[in-house]
């Protein structure tokens, strides 16, 4: 996707339309007519993300360019040269946007939608998470506002006749921002983890995917073969058999596999004790958890941590990270 054909920007002087200054975490809802552009010659200090409700957008940044509709997420990334302006020939653009500085944890969710040039494209998010992330950017709105002093207002409703279209919050309180990044934190999820689902391996039978999902939605569970082939409609023979036949190995043995991954980014991304981290990874025994954790990570869990867990604070993505008047 090369970068040609926006429509005339809003410039102002040689930087173009301002971004808010780092640190902050600034964001607004916008429903704009054709003709509406925006142009950073030098980019954004802080990283920008668009979740578009309505119409068509287009955004461009460095070489890469998108155009955006209903239920997509773009996320710049700071410090490229980048542009948004209407779709040509489209009626309007109603978006929700945010500034702000990422958390390390979010570079793993988004790094499977990178489109290059610091550009994150997360499009086709089911359409059942859309309320839930429309509601969280209100949320975020709202408790960006917080002072501290008194309850949290509630967000509106999206049908509410008072629009936040125009209205923008800056979350200046240390409280507020951290409310406000963890419904931002909560959108990311939603529109990453269901927007671009893995494909099937081919001839895997659909109750041992499913039991596969069951496993990894919550390996910390007290699953059993007995358990497992039950919340698939096998019996137990049956169930052992046909996993071990099509994955290569004992329902048992994913189960400790899954147990041992979730744990592994449990002492990368928290500080959690490990006798916690044993017990929240559903090992009832700290020294089968120990031995077991050092057979496949060839380290005790404490020497793990110290070797791959994130100083800069909680991490899920299970890798190092990467560094990475207010308009959008």
């Amino acid at each position: 996707m090369r970068a040609d054909g926006l429509p005339g920007t809003a410039e102002h002087g040689n930087d173009g339309v301002p971004a808010p200054p780092p640190g902050l975490v600034v964001l607004g809802h916008f429903d704009q007519p054709p003709g509406y552009a925006v142009n950073r010659p030098r980019g954004s200090a802080s990283w920008l993300f668009t979740w578009t409700t309505g119409g068509r957008g287009r955004l461009r940044q460095g070489a890469v360019e998108t155009s955006v509709g209903a239920g997509d997420l773009v996320v710049l990334a700071p410090g490229v040269p980048h542009g948004y302006a209407v779709e040509p020939g489209a009626r309007h653009w109603r978006f929700w946007w945010a500034h702000c500085q990422a958390r390390p944890s979010w570079a793993g969710w988004l790094r499977p939608y990178d489109a290059g040039d610091g550009v994150y494209v997360v499009t086709a998010a089911p359409a059942g998470v859309h309320g839930r992330v429309e509601s969280a950017f209100r949320r975020m709105h709202t408790d960006a506002r917080w002072t501290g002093t008194e309850a949290p207002a509630a967000p509106a409703a999206p049908a509410a006749p008072a629009s936040p279209d125009g209205q923008v919050a800056v979350a200046h309180g240390s409280a507020a921002r951290e409310l406000a990044l963890c419904a931002l934190e909560e959108i990311v999820l939603l529109t990453t983890a269901g927007a671009r689902p893995a494909a099937p391996r081919p001839g895997l039978d659909a109750r041992i995917r499913r039991a596969e999902e069951l496993i990894a939605a919550d390996p910390g569970a007290p699953h059993t073969v007995r358990s497992l082939a039950g919340g698939v409609a096998l019996s137990t023979s049956r169930f052992a058999h046909l996993f071990s036949r099509q994955l290569g190995q004992s329902p048992m043995r994913a189960l400790r596999e899954a147990r041992l991954r979730h744990a592994a980014r449990l002492l990368e991304g928290t500080d959690l004790p490990v006798e916690r981290v044993a017990a929240a990874s559903g090992f009832a025994s700290p020294f089968h958890f120990n031995r077991v954790f050092r057979e496949r990570y060839g380290m005790p869990p404490g020497a793990y941590r110290t070797k791959y867990g994130d100083p800069s604070g909680p991490a899920v993505s299970g890798r190092r990270r990467e560094p990475g008047e207010y308009l959008p």
